[in-house]
């Protein structure tokens, strides 16, 4: 199953607390982890939080800010994110492929949420519980969004990721999906937002990674030293060879 390194974060910061959980079973056709991540207290320097390249889609929740809330994604791109010295942020991460709703912004979010999704009242409702108590809040707010068909299993998807470490081509995909290479497009294009050939790109990055326990970094030059030790390439190198 497609398990995607999401984060390089600076463990070498005490005060700085990440938790993840694995959803419900009920859940894991269409929810990958429920996250945290926060500060206790002030740091005393910014911290940068390294966003790997993957294809989920994230509900963000600012706890710092009840109304900076909203659904979000990267491209096939890696980009290190300056949090500030004090933040509280809780995520729901989706698999690829399996938001059909509205509304998908770019990046970190930072504005009020202005939609129709009942983004906000989860936010306040998430206030003040512990991680394992906001858990249920996350699942039942993920049920609703199933119930909806806000959130969809996405079939192609799923054969991508059970035969992830045999796939080396977008032929091996499209076999894998029973696919033409005509149809894949359309589907992964609908429903990821990437095209076949860049939807690999991020897979290829993906499978590199996934004997790397955890990539972390103090500093730009640890990240580099991890990214190499695990893929083979400085970052630079390895967006000029495989384009990401």
């Amino acid at each position: 199953m497609y398990n995607p390194k999401g984060n390089a974060k600076d463990r070498a910061v005490p005060s700085v607390q990440f938790s993840e959980a694995e959803p419900p079973a009920h859940l894991r056709g269409v929810v990958h982890r429920f996250l945290e991540l926060r500060t206790d207290p002030l740091l005393s320097e910014d911290y940068r939080f390294h966003a790997l390249p993957d294809a989920c889609t994230y509900a963000v929740f600012d706890q710092q800010s009840p109304e900076i809330t909203g659904v979000t994604k990267l491209s096939a791109s890696s980009e290190e994110l300056n949090l500030g010295r004090s933040f509280h942020f809780v995520n729901i991460r989706f698999l690829p492929g399996v938001w059909q709703g509205d509304g998908v912004a770019y990046g970190q979010v930072d504005a009020a949420y202005a939609g129709d999704l009942p983004l906000i009242d989860i936010n306040r409702q998430l206030d003040d519980l512990s991680f394992d108590d906001k858990q249920a809040v996350l699942t039942s707010f993920a049920d609703w969004l199933v119930e909806r068909e806000f959130v969809v299993a996405n079939p192609v998807t799923e054969k991508i990721f059970e035969n992830l470490d045999g796939i080396y081509s977008v032929a091996d995909m499209a076999d894998v999906a029973a696919l033409s290479a005509r149809q894949l497009q359309r589907t992964l294009k609908r429903t990821t937002g990437f095209a076949p050939h860049d939807f690999l790109k991020v897979l290829r990055l993906q499978q590199a990674l996934k004997d790397e326990p955890s990539l972390i970094y103090a500093d730009q030059s640890h990240f580099i030293h991890s990214f190499k030790k695990a893929t083979g390439y400085t970052p630079g190198r390895y967006a000029k060879k495989f384009d990401v």
